[in-house]
């Protein structure tokens, strides 16, 4: 498993597929440019980001699900390393951000279902609630997105919140990572940093 991480007593994680702009979102948070790998899933390791006077990190976790020319077992190992880092953390970590592409997520989910696969997107919702780590989902790429509330509602449904997606605020985000335009976000993890009193932590978002 992973174990570049700092001693720090509170985390954020980013976590979901390859591909889907958790990189930049990660640069638009700090500020600070991180190395994605030259193609998806040639980075194993998490991007942590700490700042030295609080006791708090920010964690990319390496993309997961398909990627062209990575082998299947290899795939399936990087998603069991995050699986595990978050159980490991689960007490730590104060709300998980699974970043989705709000363009093609919906079709993604809709095609492993077809196949009767439990899709990763709905799994690792699922799986961050069962550990009790609060989720927060960041519907990235909005902007190439034309029926904005029809897709967030689809969304919605397949995870298991009942729409419409304007009464689900604190958990789910529709922004533009490219764009700066990430304010929904930063809202449903405020809401998620006061519930564990920490609002000292709102200066990083």
């Amino acid at each position: 498993m992973f174990d570049t991480r700092p001693d720090r007593g509170a985390e954020v994680v980013l976590v979901g597929r390859s591909n889907v702009g958790k990189s930049t979102l990660m640069r638009e948070l700090t500020g600070h440019s991180f190395d994605a790998g030259s193609r998806p899933g040639v980075t194993r390791q998490p991007n942590h980001y700490d700042w030295a006077p609080e006791d708090f990190v920010l964690t990319d976790l390496p993309g997961f699900g398909f990627m062209a020319g990575v082998e299947e077992q290899r795939r399936e190992a990087i998603k069991t390393d995050v699986v595990r880092y978050v159980e490991a953390h689960a007490e730590e970590i104060l709300t998980g951000v699974l970043v989705v592409d709000g363009n093609s997520a919906v079709e993604i989910i809709d095609r492993h279902t077809d196949r009767g696969e439990l899709p990763h997107d709905v799994e690792l919702f699922e799986f961050l609630r069962d550990v009790g780590v609060p989720p927060v989902v960041a519907v990235n790429k909005m902007d190439k997105v034309e029926d904005r509330d029809e897709r967030l509602n689809a969304l919605c449904e397949r995870l298991g919140l009942y729409p419409p997606w304007q009464q689900w605020d604190e958990t789910v985000a529709p922004i533009t990572a490219k764009r700066g335009s990430i304010e929904p976000l930063t809202d449903a993890v405020r809401h998620h940093l006061h519930e564990a009193g920490r609002d000292d932590l709102f200066t990083f978002f």
